[in-house]
């Protein structure tokens, strides 16, 4: 992970808070499942890609958390700090936007952990005739290109590009997008050709990632808030691995699930508590879903044959 994150102490967050009150031109108020997670911030195109990207809440609401996200020549690069007390992040000198939405979910996860019982996953997640399929997987391993190729099936609609949060009611788990929009990357079009001219060129990031409305493409009924997952697949790129798809046992799942951190580099808080938290909601997952590994080492095409076989889907138009 590029970065790291350093906890910090309420004396530490008030002396942080006073230096940047003053500089904080921007005061935004977003909901996020349900709580209120405010930015902070002097700069204006960060303003308008997070209004962009989160629903917008009443102005009359308390936040329930907080990011600042400033320049600051008194930290290195990419520093995040964290105060769980008052549920206070300072992102500074971070530039992806990526990483500051990533860690407003998790400001919203660790209040909804702590004080609701309800877990954060970082992937994704799709309803399919109100089956969920939810897809995991490191950096790199093909989330992204799998989900949207998913959505050319008139079937599938879309609950989580990047992040859901999840419930467990009796037999269930029940999963929630909440996102207005989504941060997607530039190269999608050149896989799935749908997507182009989704957003305009020059609407690029120096990322080159943009926040899209994919109503325009699916349509306005084809983003979902919820479903109740069914199936999870474990996306990995391992060249060794002649398998495609392999099926796994929960007790496999929980051990792969840990190995990689629960597939979440974001997480504001790791400690014993969360992790007996966490462990407990990945078995509760597994004991309730069918488990599989993709390996995406061949084409997109190729793979998402495969994802849509285990879905239960029909084939790419």
């Amino acid at each position: 992970m590029p970065y790291t994150i350093t906890l910090i102490g309420t004396d530490e967050r008030d002396q942080l808070a006073e230096k940047f009150l003053p500089r904080a031109r921007y005061e935004v108020k977003s909901e996020i499942y349900g709580c209120c997670i405010k930015l902070l911030s002097d700069d204006p195109k960060l303003r308008d890609t997070w209004q962009e990207n989160f629903f917008s809440m009443s102005q009359n609401i308390r936040s329930h958390g907080r990011l600042f996200v400033f320049a600051d020549p008194d930290h290195p690069p990419d520093t995040v700090l964290y105060d769980p007390f008052s549920k206070t992040a300072f992102l500074l000198n971070v530039h992806y936007y990526g990483w500051v939405k990533s860690l407003a979910l998790s400001c919203a996860g660790d209040i909804l952990e702590d004080e609701h019982g309800i877990a954060s996953l970082h992937g994704a997640c799709v309803d399919i005739d109100g089956r969920g399929l939810c897809l995991v997987g490191v950096s790199g391993a093909g989330k992204t290109t799998q989900t949207y190729g998913l959505l050319s099936n008139p079937a599938t609609r879309i609950v989580a590009d990047d992040w859901f949060f999840a419930r467990v009611f009796q037999q269930d788990i029940l999963a929630y997008g909440s996102e207005r929009n989504f941060y997607i990357r530039q190269d999608l079009a050149m896989i799935w050709k749908e997507y182009a001219g989704l957003v305009a060129a020059d609407e690029y990031d120096a990322d080159g990632r943009a926040v899209a409305d994919l109503r325009w493409v699916v349509g306005k009924g084809r983003l979902f808030p919820v479903t109740t997952v069914r199936t999870v697949a474990i996306l990995k790129r391992d060249p060794a691995d002649p398998a495609i798809v392999a099926p796994l046992s929960p007790e496999e799942g929980r051990r792969i699930f840990t190995e990689n951190r629960y597939f979440n580099p974001h997480l504001l808080v790791a400690d014993r508590r969360k992790t007996i938290l966490r462990d407990r909601f990945i078995a509760d997952l597994l004991n309730r879903t069918r488990l599989y590994t993709v390996n995406t080492t061949g084409k997109p095409a190729e793979t998402q044959e495969q994802v849509r076989r285990i879905a239960g889907i029909g084939e790419p138009s």
